[in-house]
């Protein structure tokens, strides 16, 4: 009999209040509510204050996931953390986790694949503990993107919001996680990046995010379809097979496109971005806990997770709740 991992719990935390489009106009920024609704299908974003880091929020999210689990965060022996805004160049924002959750000798690292984040640290943490290496396994996703944003340049700063999501992977003899399928094509690091660092104490290059918008739509589109189909094809299921889809959520326009192609009905799609923006690698387990907590996602349902980032990073992860 197989070693498997299950999902046995969901969390999520998202900061202080929703900042309506609106509010950011009254900021200064040259747009408009109609503009960016239009567009994106934005309509609110949550923005961390200072001293709520990637790591906080990260912890929030994981309690939750916890205790819907029933498990103290002292079993957990592996934790991942997805970012691309981690609260220090090292030690990794999974090692601060570890530290304000209160576990010690878990196995602790980040995963940086931007907004596919999370599905790639998922991805890991299921070949972890189908090796029979680990048991129980704490999966984060969590972002403060707008402390990378440039507030002057409407085309992204009016896309991105922060926030974290958890889930809780413990080893079972039932199938739970399917197949999983990851890619990335280092060739695209220019639609999508933040080209700077420090060196010498000094910044280096550009710290903003910096996107080429019709570039990553049409790429995402099509790579988030057939990773989509390459991962029910491993698992030996349709797509119309799926009860849910919870696509990374970047623009509806990407989420619509990507679901017509794959022959979804819209009400089969999980759908945040209207509320919480783009999250980067939070996306994903925001909206799996919203959909666990409000009773549409049931045990024994198929569910697919996807997303697609700077890198130009794609995944999939398929699996029965």
């Amino acid at each position: 009999m197989g070693i498997y991992s299950r999902l046995a719990g969901v969390g999520s935390h998202l900061p202080g209040h929703p900042v309506s489009n609106d509010e950011l106009v009254a900021r200064g920024i040259d747009t408009s509510d109609e503009w960016i609704t239009a567009r994106t299908g934005i309509r609110f974003r949550h923005l961390a204050e200072t001293g709520q880091t990637s790591s906080r929020m990260a912890a929030e999210a994981a309690r939750k996931a916890l205790a819907m689990a029933g498990v103290d965060a002292a079993e957990l022996d592996l934790i991942i953390v997805a970012t691309s805004t981690p609260d220090y160049i090292f030690p990794s924002t999974a090692c601060l986790l570890q530290g304000l959750l209160g576990n010690k000798g878990a196995t602790a690292f980040d995963v940086q694949a931007v907004c596919s984040g999370f599905v790639y640290a998922l991805t890991v943490a299921d070949k972890f503990i189908r090796s029979g290496s680990h048991r129980k396994a704490l999966v984060v996703g969590a972002e403060t993107f707008s402390r990378i944003l440039d507030w002057q340049d409407r085309g992204t700063c009016v896309l991105f919001g922060d926030g974290a999501g958890a889930v809780v992977l413990e080893a079972s003899d039932r199938p739970g996680i399917l197949a999983t399928a990851l890619h990335a094509d280092g060739s695209q690091v220019d639609i999508l990046s933040v080209p700077g660092h420090v060196a010498g104490g000094q910044i280096t290059g550009d710290p903003f995010l910096r996107m080429e918008g019709q570039a990553v739509f049409k790429m995402a589109v099509r790579v988030l379809a057939e990773v989509a189909e390459e991962c029910c094809t491993a698992a030996g299921i349709g797509t119309s097979q799926l009860d849910w889809l919870i696509p990374h959520q970047a623009n509806i326009r990407i989420i619509e496109a990507t679901g017509k192609k794959m022959g979804l009905p819209r009400e089969k799609v999980v759908v945040t971005v209207d509320r919480h923006g783009n999250t980067s690698a939070a996306s994903v387990p925001l909206a799996l806990d919203e959909a666990v907590r409000d009773g549409r996602i049931q045990r024994g349902q198929k569910v697919l997770l996807e997303g697609v980032g700077g890198g130009f990073t794609w995944g999939a992860v398929l699996f029965e709740f």
